[in-house]
């Protein structure tokens, strides 16, 4: 199979789908690899490297499109990217297409098979391909937050873990999944005070038992939530139905009643955000303000630690990228129920019911659209 990496095009990413291990194991699958010049620029990757680990180097993105089988990517394909795809096609990176139906619709209208790192599980019900990049901003919400609590940032100048005879600041986890249990770990580590907050009580005492008596848990209710969003320092949007748009916890209202300087760091804008207020920003352009209140809102958060975050991505991923390569993604995705659910779109059908329903379309069952 021919495998193309293209270089990624969203404002500041600098992760890449393959780094030049996992190219090595493809090329020694028997696989052809096309990658893009610069591709992996952002981790230090020169082109020789990829070359050194048996990858063709193609100078521009129409090249990969053309040749390519499987696409692997790591950000959702921009729209210049998606008037490449084509029929058959397979597309294996993030999508997050709930809240984004024109990239949706694009997908569908070329005809190709779209499977989404998001929505693959495993066998206890988890997202393994979400949850690196998940740890990683779970991390940095909390180093981000910190950041913009500083007055040279537009901050209050509070110092998150205080100093003796000062009190810490307060930080507010909404959602107690991967990227909550990461960030209030950090959070509790540099001596803030934390809460957590999380719709079913079975996550909190996971929480509880790793962390102690280092951070408050309470079962999200509308006053659990408007008591500890209100009287947060920083406040970080954890919250995830697979596949589904994030649940909206935060109403404008409650972000007017909040501190002055407060910040809102919203990790669940790639589904669309847990705020009112919140809406997609770039590392070019990361932050807004209303009501006095710090948004950070970047879609893309483990896009500024490319190094740490593409070896992550491609532990996880490359057992996939194999399968697909090996097998083919007709006997991958009937073979491994796991990989089926990260199918999203497939030739024009939608195949998963939450980004289906999200998106008001109709759902096809994914073994009948794989077979058809």
């Amino acid at each position: 199979m021919i495998v193309g990496v293209p270089r990624e095009i969203k404002t500041h990413e600098y992760r890449v789908g393959l780094v030049p291990a996992s190219v090595r194991e493809l090329v020694a699958h028997g696989h052809e690899v096309i990658v893009e010049h610069a591709a992996g620029a952002g981790i230090g990757a020169p082109d020789d490297a990829y070359r050194a680990a048996g990858a063709r180097v193609a100078e521009t993105a129409e090249e990969i499109f053309a040749a390519a089988d499987l696409l692997v990517k790591v950000k959702e394909p921009q729209l210049a990217e998606r008037r490449m795809l084509r029929a058959d096609q397979v597309l294996f990176t993030y999508l997050h297409l709930a809240p984004d139906p024109d990239q949706a619709r694009d997908l569908a209208a070329c005809g190709c098979i779209a499977i989404a790192y998001e929505t693959v599980t495993s066998a206890t019900g988890a997202l393994p391909l979400l949850t690196p990049m998940s740890e990683v901003a779970g991390r940095m919400a909390i180093q981000v937050g910190m950041h913009y609590l500083e007055r040279p940032h537009g901050g209050p100048g509070i110092l998150l873990p205080g100093v003796p005879g000062v009190a810490p600041g307060k930080v507010t986890v909404l959602g107690a999944g991967v990227v909550g249990t990461s960030a209030a770990q950090l959070a509790a580590g540099v001596g803030a005070r934390v809460a957590v907050l999380n719709r079913s009580p079975e996550p909190l005492r996971r929480i509880d038992a790793r962390l102690g008596g280092r951070v408050e848990t309470a079962l999200a209710t509308r006053d659990a939530i408007e008591e500890h969003v209100a009287t947060a320092d920083i406040v970080v949007g954890a919250v995830l139905v697979a596949g589904a748009r994030a649940p909206r916890l935060i109403a404008r209202s409650l972000v007017e009643r909040m501190r002055a300087g407060a910040v809102i760091v919203d990790v669940a804008i790639d589904q669309g955000g847990c705020a009112e207020t919140s809406r997609p920003t770039t590392h070019a352009d990361p932050v807004y303000v209303v009501a006095g209140v710090t948004h950070y809102c970047v879609a893309n958060m483990p896009g500024a630690v490319p190094r740490t975050s593409a070896a992550a991505l491609n532990n996880a991923t490359l057992p996939f990228v194999l399968a697909l390569a090996d097998r083919g993604w007709r006997a991958a995705l009937e073979g491994d129920p796991h990989l089926r659910n990260g199918l999203n779109v497939c030739r024009g059908k939608f195949t998963h019911p939450a980004v289906a329903g999200a998106l008001g379309e109709r759902l096809t069952d994914a073994r009948a659209a794989i077979a058809a």
